[in-house]
């Protein structure tokens, strides 16, 4: 699964722990600006589930055009590019597919894969000079956070957009009480709490007579190496959320967590943990209680709660947002979280290619990447892991995926 290699020394990873609220208008050397009527063009790198979800939206929301499909399971592909009008000569399938649809005219790459391969596929579609949309998380790796970082200071450097997509950040709702938060609303933060309780994962995907290795990408959810498990892959939403209300990330971790036996049930697909429990130590001795299961859907709650002298910020995920206490303020009983934060990300990111005022969030996505993988490493090895010892590590996951063409 991973091999270590000697650290790299770069423990300036991150040289403040500022988080920023939302996207970044980077200025680049030169920008280039669209015609008002010049379409937008861009490829979808991965047709499954979330790629047919999100690609939509863009011609929906924003008239641009997806003229440009990969990926590396044909039954996907073949399904997907009818729905877009992409002939077969735009339609790449291998496991080059994303280089060639990166090299080929358009404008922006929408990146909609397995977390796994997102650092590769980001670099290929920022060193091909488009701008790029990645679906979280980044990266299942610190090497892979760290290669995204990297991409996201070239796409910076040449004005071109990287935009990440937690819906989350995007919300005015959310937005609005988290400006509440470091106003003082709530007085200094002295704890948080952090929950993602969900069910389990659609059942085993994978169809008899498959490729063992595409067998894994359609069950990615719950394969340890290709989600990076579930804290990272699924948790980040709300680890992203308490990074931004505590502005920055923890000093360490320390945690447990394991998988049920689901031996014999439809659930049994997969090797990644269905449970984690995490206590988090932020600056300022702001310490973090950090749950997930995803064992039943008898219950469910997205929610981050960070507690002050004077009040509450009390925010759930598609739910309730709100601020009790003191300075007690309603934001919403019920947010389009999932949907509408999508589409705002979509829009904003066309719009930034059709201006030419590029975004850019790639730094706090990365540093919400790696608390995630911080708590990981502190559940698997059940110690506690500190900020730099992390930042140190230069073990890289392999997948081995061995895919049949």
């Amino acid at each position: 699964m991973s091999e270590s290699t000697p650290a790299s020394g770069r423990r300036d990873f991150f040289k403040t722990a500022a988080a920023g609220s939302g996207l970044l208008l980077v200025k680049p050397r030169t920008v280039f600006s669209y015609q008002a009527n010049s379409t937008v063009e861009l490829g979808l790198v991965g047709c499954g589930g979330r790629g047919n979800w999100i690609g939509p939206f863009f011609p929906e929301f924003t008239g641009a055009r997806i003229v440009a499909v990969a990926d590396v399971i044909r039954e996907h592909l073949d399904a997907t590019a009818p729905k877009f009008k992409v002939g077969a000569s735009r339609a790449y399938y291998g496991p080059d597919a994303y280089r060639e649809l990166a090299a080929s005219k358009l404008d922006g790459v929408i990146v909609e894969t397995p977390t796994y391969f997102h650092p590769e596929q980001v670099k290929a579609g920022v060193d091909a000079g488009k701008h790029v949309y990645c679906a979280k998380p980044v990266a299942v790796d610190v090497p892979g956070c760290k290669s995204i970082l990297e991409s996201g200071r070239k796409a910076a450097a040449n004005g071109k957009t990287l935009l990440v997509d937690f819906q989350t950040r995007s919300q005015p709702v959310y937005q609005e009480a988290v400006a509440r938060v470091h106003r003082g609303d709530i007085g200094k933060p002295a704890m948080a709490q952090t929950l993602y309780y969900a069910g389990r994962p659609a059942a085993d995907k994978s169809k008899p007579g498959m490729d063992p290795g595409q067998g894994r990408i359609m069950n990615f959810y719950m394969d340890r190496v290709l989600g990076g498990d579930i804290i990272v892959e699924q948790n980040i939403h709300v680890i992203d959320v308490t990074n931004w209300l505590l502005k920055g990330h923890p000093l360490k971790a320390h945690g447990t967590g394991g998988r049920t036996d689901w031996c014999g049930t439809k659930f049994d697909a997969g090797d990644a943990y269905d449970h984690f429990v995490i206590t988090y130590w932020y600056p300022n001795e702001v310490q973090c209680s950090f749950s997930s299961n995803q064992l039943t859907n008898s219950f469910s709650d997205l929610c981050v709660r960070v507690f002050g002298v004077d009040g509450c910020a009390d925010t759930h995920y598609g739910g309730l947002i709100r601020i009790t206490g003191k300075n007690a303020w309603m934001g919403s009983e019920k947010d389009d979280t999932f949907r509408q934060g999508a589409i705002n990300n979509v829009k904003a990111f066309v719009e930034s290619i059709r201006t030419g005022r590029p975004l850019n969030n790639v730094e706090e996505s990365v540093r919400s990447n790696l608390t995630a993988i911080l708590g990981r490493t502190a559940a698997y090895k059940q110690t506690t892991v500190s900020w730099e010892e992390l930042l140190a590590s230069n073990e890289r996951w392999h997948a081995d995926l061995k895919l049949q063409w």
